[in-house]
Order: structure tokens, then sequence, then C-alpha cells
């Protein structure tokens, strides 16, 4: 029998997701996010799921070409755009549309033979500080571009820094406002999923939704349920060992957990190696039966121990849910001090997964 842990993706979630997302963009076309292999969801799996979107954003060409080879004729964006110059010729070949945020990639591209025409987003700094071009560098990059012969439309984007949080989005939005003003003709991207939900001011010509498509919260302060999304992954396992403790004993690498009192403790087939973060404290909460236990001790690489005493029904074989489905992703890692983007993503390779409707 193989081992027992096993992700679960629910291409339902994952449909229904996005069509609270399209609600929220009020008519704006959509881009799902699906780098990262989908966060951490598959590829080509959730391009299916999704394919209600108007198209779909990544990073890497491979990824984009196995899109094509899998049948996928929706619009992709390059969200990075491309990185030398034998990269440009893809763009035609694959029906891309590249993020152009430097003008080493405004050089490329204008000394390239393209085939045939391409649509291009060129990315403004409104403050985050990361990719795209500033005051004194956009007017020239995007007036390049626009004497391209090949390039159909440009699109201007740009990418919040604190739409989750109390900052919010006046500062940059006002800033990409007064930097993007000479060229009003032109289509817009701005908001991601906090921005989406948050401010509507930001929906713009086309949005760029990731975590929600996933069933997360981009909030620290709102629960993805309260936003109507479902968990479109579980994490889960089984218990393959107990052991009962007397107080004083201790349990797992470092000793770092002491029982207080007698307790049973639950041996999980789940650890670092498997995607669970290594750093999350005894307390983090876990389902065992659909009852919400907690994890004490160090996580180990294949194994992590659940606290059972309270759950006398709970013997080895017994199901245990890390994330997912009755217990977010955001709860998990909130407890292990990072993001549920963390958690979907770092899923392991060796982690069988299998779909349900």
């Amino acid at each position: 029998m193989p081992r027992p842990i096993r992700a679960t993706i629910s291409a339902g979630a994952l449909a229904h997701n996005l069509m609270v997302a399209k609600a929220y963009a009020s008519g704006a076309r959509l881009w799902a996010v699906i780098k990262a292999n989908a966060y951490g969801h598959g590829l080509e799996r959730a391009a299916r799921a999704l394919e209600a979107a108007d198209g779909y954003a990544l990073l890497d060409f491979q990824e984009a070409a196995r899109l094509r080879v899998a049948g996928i004729d929706r619009p992709l964006l390059m969200l990075e755009g491309f990185f030398k110059p034998a990269d440009v010729a893809l763009l035609h070949k694959y029906a891309l549309t590249p993020v152009i945020h430097n003008s080493e990639q405004v050089e490329m591209l204008r000394l390239a033979a393209l085939p045939g025409e391409i649509d291009v987003y060129l990315k403004v700094n409104s403050g985050m500080n990361r990719l795209g071009f500033t005051v004194d560098s956009l007017r020239p990059a995007y007036n390049a571009i626009r004497l391209h012969p090949q390039v159909r439309n440009i699109t201007l984007m740009t990418h919040f820094a604190d739409a989750d949080g109390a900052g919010g989005v006046k500062a940059q939005l006002d800033w990409f406002n007064e930097l993007t003003k000479p060229f009003e003709a032109g289509q817009r991207s701005l908001a991601n999923s906090a921005a989406l939900i948050a401010f509507p001011e930001t929906r713009a010509d086309w949005v760029r939704p990731g975590i929600m498509l996933y069933g997360c919260s981009p909030f620290s302060d709102r629960s993805a349920a309260s936003l109507g999304l479902k968990p479109a992954m579980t994490l889960g396992s089984e218990i393959i060992a107990t052991q009962h403790l007397q107080p004083g004993e201790r349990i797992g690498y470092g000793f770092s957990y002491e029982a207080v009192g007698e307790m049973t403790i639950g041996v999980v087939a789940c650890g670092y190696a498997d995607g669970y973060p290594r750093h999350a404290p005894s307390g983090t909460p876990v389902l065992v039966n659909g009852k919400r236990a907690r994890i004490v001790g160090r996580v180990s690489m294949d194994m992590l121990c659940v606290d059972i005493s309270d759950i006398p029904e709970a013997y080895i074989g017994t199901p245990v849910t890390l994330w997912g489905e009755g217990l977010s992703a955001d709860e998990v890692a909130a407890a292990a001090g990072t993001l549920s983007y963390e958690l979907l993503c770092a899923l392991a390779a060796r982690v069988p997964v299998s779909e349900v409707a």
C-alpha cells in the first residue's frame, strides 16, 4: 500500500472561486493567475477548471508551451516577460502576451524580427520598486514599443504592494494615473485578488486574481469563507502510530515539547518533505477524523505528532486533514507564521494528487 498522504484538488471549487472573482470584477476581463504550477494545484488541471477565464497569467515559457500542447487556446500573459533574445520568437509561436518591464526587454523586442503581430503589456513602477518603468523611463519605453511594426496593442499595468493591508492602494493608484495620463487611449490592468475585492476603482479593463481562485483569502482579517470562497486543495493523511505519554515525557527532535499531563499522541504521515511547514509550532491546528486537534513537537521530514488525547476514537488509520476542506490553509499558515500562498506552492512532488469534481 502507498504511504497514506495525498492531496485532493476540487475542480468544482476552482470553478466556483472563479465565478466569485468574476462577480467582483463587474464586467472587467479576467486573467486567472496560474503561475507556480497553479499555486501547486497543477497547471493543466487548473486551466481546465478555470476555463471561463478570459486568459491565463503565468511566468514560465515551458509552462506556456505545455498549455498550448494541451490544447489551451486562451490568451497567455507572461508576467515577467521574456529573458533572452531567443525567447522573443516564442511570443508569436505560442501567441503570448509579454509584460515588458525594463529597457533591455524593449531593446530585445526592437531588434527582433517577429513573423506576426503580438500584444504587449507595459509595466509601470508605481512605488513597489520591483519591476516596471518610472517617471523618467516610461515615455521612452512606450514610444519605442509603439513604433514596433508588429506590436498591435499596449496595455498599461502595475502591481499593488499593500492592497491587503492598512496602506491600501490610493498612493500607488494616484501615481499610476499621473504617470499614464499621456496614454489615455490604452487599456489598463491593475487589480490582484485583494484590490479586486476591496478597491472597486482598480478593476479597470483587466483584473489578475490569484490566491482567491484557490480558495484562500488575501486578507489577514477576512476569512475565505466570508468572501464566498471554497478551498480547492485538501492535504490529508492518516495516523500511522500512537504513543501514550506520562507527565514530563517529551516529543520529537530537540525534545521541544514536554507533556504536562498524561496524553496520547498520534503520529501522522506528513512532514516538511511533503510541503508542510517545518517551522509550524506546537498548537498549529489539524483535523483528526473531522475534529480539531493540534500538532505538538517539531515537524520532522516525514512525520508530525498530533495531540489526540480528547479524540478517543482516533487510532492507526484515522484520517487527518492538514489543511483544506474544514480547515482553511489560511489558518494553518497564520499559526505557522507564513502565508497560504507558501503552503499551497510548497506541496511536494512526492505527494500523490487526485482530482474531484
